[in-house]
């Protein structure tokens, strides 16, 4: 009898608990901006001693960003975004099959596990992070839709040094608003989004512009949710 109240009280109360204060915040998100993310506040403390960072982030609903910038990123990082389920088996698989053999390894997460990433953990390389991942990767496909893991996305992926999401790229790299971007700018973000601290959308290096006009070459030919260019 005490085992199973020690059970009770210590493992099976906490992770309901647990359940159900993920699903609420999931739920929440769905409609309330994402102002502040853990990598936010990382980068935060990383850059404290940096005189010239400073954090540039403005929320933008989807519709007043540039169907362009949905399409690049999609291209980009996520060619069967409009069809998996929240993961991609076959990227997945490929990029074990790269860490196996040594070879360098592409990114194996789909924009819902970016997302899932970036809002509800602190993007470390740890297995427990992975499975936090996973986890709510599951309730945001779940809960959110496609539509609005693309918005909060869009708001709050890293794009450079200090910046984060689409209005404060544009303003930062093209200095227009996001629903202004054009195909070839939003190419040029995208391509920056593997290394954005490294790589700078506003001053690409020769390797930036070839790897955008690849981008927005293949944008044509590759499957997007309908609500794309409805916006």
């Amino acid at each position: 009898m005490k085992v199973r109240r020690f059970i009770l009280k210590f493992i099976v109360g906490p992770v309901i608990a647990f359940l159900v204060l993920s699903v609420l915040w999931v739920t929440l998100l769905k409609w309330v901006p994402v102002y502040v993310t853990p990598l936010m506040i990382k980068r935060s403390i990383e850059y404290r001693s940096d005189k010239d960072f400073h954090t540039r982030k403005s929320w933008r609903p989807l519709e007043e960003i540039s169907p362009e910038m949905v399409k690049a990123v999609i291209t980009s990082e996520d060619n069967l975004y409009a069809q998996h389920n929240g993961f991609s088996w076959s990227a997945i698989k490929k990029a074990i099959e790269e860490k196996k053999n040594g070879k360098r390894q592409r990114g194996g997460s789909t924009i819902s596990q970016q997302t899932a990433k970036n809002v509800f953990t602190f993007c470390g390389r740890t297995w427990w992070r992975k499975a936090w991942e996973s986890y709510y990767t599951v309730l945001i496909e779940l809960i959110w839709g496609k539509e609005r893991i693309m918005e909060v996305y869009l708001n709050v992926i890293e794009m450079g040094k200090g910046i984060y999401g689409s209005q404060a790229a544009a303003k930062a790299h093209f200095g227009c608003d996001a629903s202004q971007l054009t195909r070839l700018q939003a190419c040029t973000i995208a391509a920056c989004l593997p290394n954005p601290i490294r790589r700078n959308a506003g001053n690409p290096t020769p390797y930036i512009r070839k790897r955008a006009a690849t981008l927005a070459s293949r944008i044509n030919y590759i499957a997007y949710p309908e609500w794309v260019d409805k916006k």
